[in-house]
């Protein structure tokens, strides 16, 4: 050691002993950075301060330090009165306890039972095998349950196949041990462990044997799968709707139709009966099996299972009973529930059928429509909705002669949309463009541009010539949905519409042109110049996805627009575009904007890129504003991973 570190290790444990605690908290991250071990002492001592900083500071530098003296000076304070002081010192011996295992002997063999159990906490994270060998000692020997309790806990968290043994003969030991034996040998992923746990089973009291069977779930070795089977007529119900979770599990749900059918039936019984199990992980597993076997008889069962269920408050259940019934498909017991006067029933049965790729359901379904609340009409119509064809016109006919609910009628809209072959289709839902609810009304436009009929577009041409304003506009957009390509010259006459809105929306439809976008600028261009601020926005919009030079100098132009929502655009597109051109004016604009364009011009000069625009973004790098500085930087960075 040179005269230089000497001194600086002189410095720092004198500072340790200060009484300023700035300066202990210094010595002690010091002291860790160095790995100095002479400090030990020291800071274990500071580690009982009252100053939480120095505490963090001195337990910072044990960690770093760590070594055999670090392990040997801790030991001590896990007999500390101290709750917090020991809790701290444990948890630094957990971390740092393997430098030297030979000073935890000691302890693990005294009088403190307490101590015997923390030295015994603490070898369960020391991933050594001496460690285990300690472990197990302890296991078999130390009179004490609670500490023989930790040491096999410990043992698990090793999770070493040679502890087996020393495990398996803990078996004979108190109940409250072999609890913890079995959770041990469940986290030994090894043939040896599972073979210890069937052989226990049949030999263990309830409580061991119900925490077995969840180890062997856990394990999912199907080579148990007899045992298990075994088990399931000799043991209480509580163990019998385990052994059923444990066999799912093991099965993986799907492979239970492999069983052979008196094997399969025994379970179904069994599983049948854990759905009244109070243990929502019981029932789960139930519920997966069942749907699984998929057994028509369990769907009443799961029926009136699932009626009981609160959907907010038991979510995950109630999704799995569905599944299940799903999983068994479409019969009699769910036709019933669904013509059930029970509405809970009813809804149930409906959300089954969400989930059906079935049209079975439908007939009981449109039978209901007409006797269940509003509510239920809605979720009803949604799946007439999904599965329903041409034959079921007439009801849905019939529905929208006697409803005006927005709900129902976007549904049945849905169902239109998709019926281009049925008769009076077009007819039907053009009509209903002109419905007083706006959602209905988008809905029926949708459902007129899903159709893509010629007739319809044919239609949507009249209107725009002789409809009012809002005809008008869903005129121009329907036609830019169909085929602008064909419509062109229709959606160009309506840039000149009287409407802002229709005129907004006819440059929109513009944007439908595709690679075709360049060769009609020329037509929207003049729209830079239009009273409304929403159509030169729509416009500029238009000229940046364009990504075109033609449209330049009418957004350079438009920089010095009024409205600053339109000076935002056109800066937008033309960082889209990228071309230099831009880079003087929207320069110029930085010393007399509002701080939110002049992010948006860093932006766009990031874009665009060059040398003018990264000269420019060098010149603003040192902004006092900070978050200007950092989107400047951003900005270069972008500048310079383009040219790497």
């Amino acid at each position: 050691m040179n005269e230089t570190t000497q001194n600086e290790t002189a410095r720092i444990l004198q500072d340790l002993r200060s009484s300023d605690t700035e300066t202990i908290r210094d010595a002690a991250f010091r002291a860790g950075e160095q790995g100095l071990a002479e400090a030990v002492p020291s800071l274990c001592e500071q580690i009982q301060s009252s100053n939480l900083g120095v505490q963090e500071a001195a337990e910072y530098a044990l960690r770093k330090i760590r070594g055999a003296e670090t392990v040997r000076q801790l030991l001590p304070l896990l007999q500390s009165e101290t709750v917090s002081l020991r809790n701290v010192a444990m948890d630094i011996l957990r971390e740092i306890g393997i430098d030297d295992l030979d000073s935890m002997r000691a302890p693990l063999h005294g009088e403190d039972p307490d101590l015997r159990i923390f030295i015994s906490d603490i070898l369960g994270y020391c991933h050594s095998h001496k460690a285990a060998l300690l472990l197990s000692e302890t296991l078999l020997k130390d009179p004490e349950v609670n500490v023989r309790y930790q040491a096999a806990i410990s043992l698990g968290n090793l999770a070493y196949p040679e502890s087996v043994a020393a495990l398996s003969q803990a078996m004979h030991d108190e109940e409250w041990v072999q609890f913890a034996v079995v959770v041990a040998l469940a986290k030994i992923k090894d043939n040896s462990a599972i073979s210890v746990l069937v052989q226990l089973l049949p030999k263990s009291t309830p409580l061991v044997c119900s925490a077995i069977i969840d180890a062997l779930g856990d394990l999912g070795d199907i080579q148990i799968i007899p045992l298990l089977f075994n088990a399931l007529d000799t043991v209480n119900s509580t163990l019998r709707h385990k052994i059923v979770k444990s066999l799912v599990k093991i099965l993986n749900g799907r492979s239970l139709t492999l069983l052979q059918p008196k094997s399969q039936n025994k379970l179904h019984a069994y599983l049948l009966e854990a759905l009244q199990d109070g243990e929502e992980d019981i029932q789960l597993a139930a519920l997966q099996g069942l749907g699984a076997i998929g057994k028509p008889e369990a769907t009443k069962k799961i029926l009136a299972f699932a009626s009981t269920l609160d959907p907010e408050t038991k979510p995950e259940l109630y999704e799995a009973a569905i599944r299940a019934l799903a999983a068994i498909g479409y019969n009699e017991a769910l036709g019933e529930a669904l013509r059930s006067n029970e509405t809970v029933l009813t809804l149930v049965a409906l959300e089954v059928c969400r989930l059906l790729d079935d049209k079975a359901p439908l007939e009981d379904i449109k039978k209901i429509f007409w006797q269940v609340s509003i509510d239920v009409q809605r979720i009803a119509i949604a799946q007439v909705a999904r599965l329903g064809s041409c034959d079921d016109m007439p009801f849905f006919l019939s529905v929208l002669d006697e409803t005006q609910d927005g709900e129902i009628l976007k549904n049945i809209l849905f169902f239109l949309g998709n019926q281009q072959s049925c008769h009076d289709v077009d007819d039907i839902v053009f009509n209903l463009i002109n419905h007083r609810y706006q959602d209905v009304k988008e809905m029926a436009l949708e459902a007129c541009i899903h159709l893509h009929s010629e007739g319809l577009n044919v239609r949507f041409k009249d209107l725009l010539k002789n409809g009012d304003e809002m005809q008008r506009m869903m005129a121009t957009y329907a036609l830019g949905r169909y085929d602008i390509h064909e419509n062109i010259d229709d959606v160009s006459q309506a840039l000149n519409d009287p409407s802002p809105a229709v005129r907004r929306v006819a440059i929109e439809a513009f944007t439908n042109l595709g690679n075709d976008i360049e060769h009609y600028i020329d037509r929207v261009i003049p729209a830079l110049q239009d009273p409304a601020k929403d159509v030169r926005i729509a416009a500029i919009t238009f000229l940046g996805q364009a990504r075109s030079s033609h449209g330049v100098p009418q957004l350079l132009e438009a920089l010095k627009d009024d409205d600053e929502a339109v000076q935002r655009c056109a800066i937008e597109a033309l960082g889209d575009i990228g071309t230099e051109e831009a880079v003087p004016p929207l320069t110029n604009m930085l010393d007399h904007t509002s701080t939110m364009l002049i992010y948006k011009i860093i932006e766009a000069l990031g874009k665009i890129g060059g040398n003018m625009a990264f000269n420019v973004l060098l010149g603003m790098m040192d902004n006092e504003d900070p978050e200007i500085s950092n989107a400047v930087t951003e900005a270069v960075a972008a500048i310079q991973a383009r040219q790497e």
